[in-house]
C-alpha cells in the first residue's frame, strides 16, 4: 500500500478470524515497527508475542479476576476517568460501535459482553504485549517512544492485511500477563495489541473513528501565507 492508504484506511479491528498468523508475517510486521523513532536511539521497547494456550490462559485469568472484582494492576500510571471534551469523544466512538453492533444503551447484558470481549483481547489469535526496560521507570520519554513503536506496529500490520487494536483492557491484570507471557521482572508492561486477520462479517470492523479537523488542532506561527 501507499503510505496515505495505510494511514487513511487503517481502523481498529475488534473482530478476528480464528486463522493463525504466520510467525514470519509477524516478524516482518515487528521489523517494520522497530523503525519507529526513539529518543537518542534508546529503543526501550520489548515485544512479547503470545498465541495458543498461553494466550488462552491470559484471557481466562484477566477475565476471571476482573469479574471477581480484583483491582486493576496496570504497571504504568493511569489517568482515571475522562471528563469534558475527552469524555465526549470517548462516548462518541462507543456510540458508533454500539450502533454498528446493534447494542442498545439500556441492554446491560450485551454491553457487558462487549466489555468481556475486551478482557479477552477480542479473541484475537495473537497478542503483542509491549513492555519497556524497568531501568527507565518514571521516564515519560520511554513511554512516549513505546507509543511511537505501537503506532508503527498497527500501521505495519495494516499494510500487510493484518488487523489490530490497541487493547489496554487486555493487560488490566498484569500478574496474569506477566506469568503466561513469561515477561522478565526487569521489564514494565505498557500495553498490548490484539492482532489477526479481520473478520469481514463483523460490523464493528467497519467503524472509522472521527478526527478533529486540522484547523482545530494546529497553531501556525511565523508563516507569511494565510
Amino acid at each position: 500500500m501507499e503510505f496515505d492508504e495505510v494511514i487513511l484506511g487503517r481502523r481498529s479491528i475488534r473482530g478476528f478470524s480464528p486463522e493463525p498468523l504466520p510467525r514470519e508475517l509477524i516478524r516482518q510486521i515487528v521489523s517494520l515497527a522497530t523503525r519507529a523513532p526513539s529518543s537518542m536511539n534508546t529503543q526501550p521497547w520489548h515485544f512479547h508475542v503470545v498465541a495458543g494456550e498461553p494466550l488462552n490462559r491470559i484471557r481466562a485469568g484477566n477475565t476471571e479476576r476482573n469479574l471477581a472484582g480484583v483491582p486493576a494492576s496496570r504497571e504504568i500510571r493511569m489517568h482515571g476517568p475522562y471528563d469534558g471534551v475527552h469524555r465526549e469523544r470517548q462516548k462518541f466512538i462507543a456510540a458508533q460501535l454500539f450502533e454498528a453492533m446493534d447494542i442498545a444503551w439500556q441492554d446491560k447484558e450485551r454491553r457487558k459482553d462487549w466489555v468481556l470481549r475486551g478482557f479477552r483481547q477480542f479473541d484475537a489469535p495473537v497478542s503483542v504485549v509491549v513492555a519497556f526496560d524497568k531501568s527507565l521507570d518514571h521516564n515519560d520519554i520511554a513511554i512516549f517512544d513505546c507509543g511511537a513503536v505501537v503506532n508503527c506496529l498497527v500501521n505495519a500490520a495494516w499494510s500487510r492485511g493484518v488487523g489490530a487494536v490497541i487493547n489496554g483492557q487486555g493487560i488490566m491484570q498484569s500478574p496474569v500477563v506477566r506469568e503466561h507471557a513469561r515477561i522478565p521482572d526487569d521489564q514494565i508492561i505498557m500495553s498490548c495489541v490484539a492482532m489477526g486477520f479481520p473478520r469481514h462479517d463483523f460490523p464493528a470492523n467497519d467503524v472509522v473513528s472521527t478526527r478533529r479537523p486540522v484547523e482545530e488542532v494546529v497553531n501556525f506561527v511565523g508563516f507569511d501565507d494565510p
